[in-house]
């Protein structure tokens, strides 16, 4: 089984409530919220799981404070020596439009999402105003309809309950299988005892529940979507 190489690179950061990663706990506590794009290394595709933000503002200090750079998506990829013509495949974890918003630079892509994400995102409900469709108006979209395989050593897992689509990415390691939440979270989502704690922002809570249950049954590493020590890591595993 082909193993992989995992590069968080920050591409943008918001200030926000703990309380809306954490489903009735950690209100009042104010966190960064970290925008990634991965970049997954070790096959003959280029593949990025989201694209991020385009346009964002880095508060003065915050680097320093947080122990990461933020980039432009372009910056970021020419770290590792990319283009975005160059990404052959993106998956999204879900279609907010702070996980896809540099899609349409990457003109050779095949972009992966959820059946159910995606007919969503093309007529979202008012209660969610993340969604923009147009955004994805100039790429090549695969629908995926549950779990699936992408390629040798990546598979997608339907974990609804943020949204109606989101996608967990499992990425075959030499030290096991790290996920990627489909989900926005962080750390205090997945506490060393007791029951996970469901996204703070959600479509249904118990889908947000069980998806969350899942992935921590499942995962030999958990990449939290917006965790700030994932942004600290150049290499998963390192």
């Amino acid at each position: 089984m082909r193993q992989y190489v995992i590069h968080p690179m920050v591409v943008g950061i918001n200030e926000t409530d703990q309380g809306i990663m954490t489903y009735l706990k950690g209100y009042g506590k104010r966190i960064y919220l970290p925008i990634y794009v991965f970049y997954l290394e070790g096959g003959p595709e280029k593949i990025l799981v989201d694209t991020g933000l385009e346009q964002f503002m880095v508060p003065p200090g915050v680097e320093e404070q947080c122990g990461f750079k933020v980039q432009e998506f372009e910056d970021a990829l020419d770290g590792f020596g990319l283009k975005p013509e160059d990404i052959d495949i993106i998956i999204h974890t879900h279609l907010h439009n702070d996980h896809c918003e540099n899609d349409y630079k990457c003109t050779n892509a095949k972009v992966y999402v959820q059946k159910k994400e995606y007919e969503f995102f093309q007529n979202p409900h008012p209660i969610d105003h993340r969604y923009f469709p147009d955004l994805l108006d100039d790429v090549e979209v695969v629908q995926v309809d549950g779990d699936a395989d992408i390629v040798e050593g990546i598979q997608v897992l339907l974990t609804p309950g943020h949204t109606v689509g989101g996608q967990s990415v499992v990425v075959n390691t030499r030290q096991g299988k790290a996920v990627i939440t489909g989900f926005c979270c962080n750390e205090q989502n997945f506490p060393a005892k007791g029951p996970v704690v469901p996204s703070g922002v959600h479509i249904n809570v118990i889908d947000a529940y069980e998806s969350a249950k899942k992935v921590r049954e499942l995962a030999d590493i958990i990449i939290p979507l917006h965790d700030l020590a994932v942004g600290r890591q150049r290499n998963i595993p390192a």
